[in-house]
């Protein structure tokens, strides 16, 4: 997974792009030079946006979620079974789905949107504050049941943005610190397959933050290796504002890094807008308003080059080499 309107947000970072020409034109670069674009390489990861309500309304969210934004609406599971069937008439390597908001646990529909997926033998990957949503009696019956169907497949990631209370409810407001670790203690102790997000918004070495988090796992007795970086995954912080480099095509070769190994070369995000009568297909997890990344309403249609004129593309996906998914 920041609560101010998110147009007010979008509007400022094109402005400024718009001023500089940086990131407007999606072939080339405010110098000139070809921008680079990743194209898909094989869908193995399909995003659901389940609404952007959640419980929280975070200082730096990405995706502006909060108690009154509904910008995003809840997708219901006809949404989501759309795209799965066309998963399955294409024959999709896809393998993996993601859940995301908001607060999925919000959705009114995200017990029986979970079960489907699992039913249909996907690898799920949720993604949750593991608060108050998570914790009601109907939900905790709901995920037991389901892990008990399907072992094994169902991961849920926690945002826990630093491992000290202060830190963490500075982002995220007051009280937010012991649900949270209520939610992910419950989850480590009923068995299930869990994992934590933090964010590298401190200015501190990587090595602190996960010996941190190290410390607060065993104090808690959560089971999460602090040292894997899947089960302990911290995102590079989200400035659309922040000056960075532009990705020009040379970038691959000088940089040393592949097109095939960002996020939009493996995977894609379904939204639907408040008021829309369809949900549509969005290149990345991090451009849910941007129309620059709006792909069509089909996974066909979403089947084509994204090129890389979003400052997200540079510092989160280029130069971070941050992903969404559970791989």
């Amino acid at each position: 997974m920041t609560k101010p309107a998110p147009a007010a947000r979008v509007t400022s970072s094109a402005t400024s792009s718009a001023a500089t020409g940086r990131f407007r034109d999606p072939s080339v670069t405010a110098d000139g030079e070809p921008r680079a674009y990743v194209a898909l390489d094989a869908l193995e990861t399909l995003w659901f946006a389940t609404g952007t309500l959640c419980n929280l309304a975070c200082t730096h969210c990405y995706i502006e979620s909060s108690p009154t934004n509904d910008r995003l609406a809840y997708l219901r599971l006809g949404d989501v079974t759309g795209y799965l069937d066309e998963i399955a008439e294409r024959a999709l390597p896809t393998r993996e789905i993601g859940l995301t908001g908001g607060e999925p646990f919000m959705n009114p529909d995200i017990l029986s949107i979970l079960r489907t997926c699992l039913e249909r033998g996907f690898s799920v990957l949720l993604l949750s504050n593991a608060m108050r949503p998570m914790q009601r009696p109907r939900v905790q019956d709901g995920l037991l049941a389901l892990q008990k169907a399907h072992p094994g497949q169902l991961t849920i990631r926690v945002s826990l943005d630093h491992y000290t209370r202060d830190r963490h409810e500075r982002e995220r407001g007051p009280h937010s610190w012991s649900p949270a670790i209520d939610g992910l203690t419950w989850l480590s102790q009923n068995g299930f397959r869990i994992a934590v997000a933090g964010r590298n918004l401190w200015d501190e070495p990587e090595a602190e933050m996960r010996a941190g988090f190290a410390r607060l796992f065993k104090d808690t007795q959560i089971d999460i290796d602090a040292d894997d970086p899947a089960a302990l995954v911290l995102f590079p912080e989200m400035d659309e504002t922040a000056q960075v480099p532009e990705i020009t095509a040379a970038c691959w070769d000088i940089l040393g890094k592949k097109p095939q190994a960002m996020m939009c070369a493996t995977s894609r995000m379904v939204v639907r807008e408040k008021g829309a009568d369809r949900p549509h297909v969005v290149a990345c997890t991090l451009l849910p308003y941007d129309r620059r990344f709006i792909m069509g309403n089909s996974l066909a249609e979403a089947d084509r080059p994204v090129s890389l004129n979003h400052p997200h593309c540079a510092k989160f996906c280029v130069l971070g080499g941050a992903s969404c998914s559970a791989s």
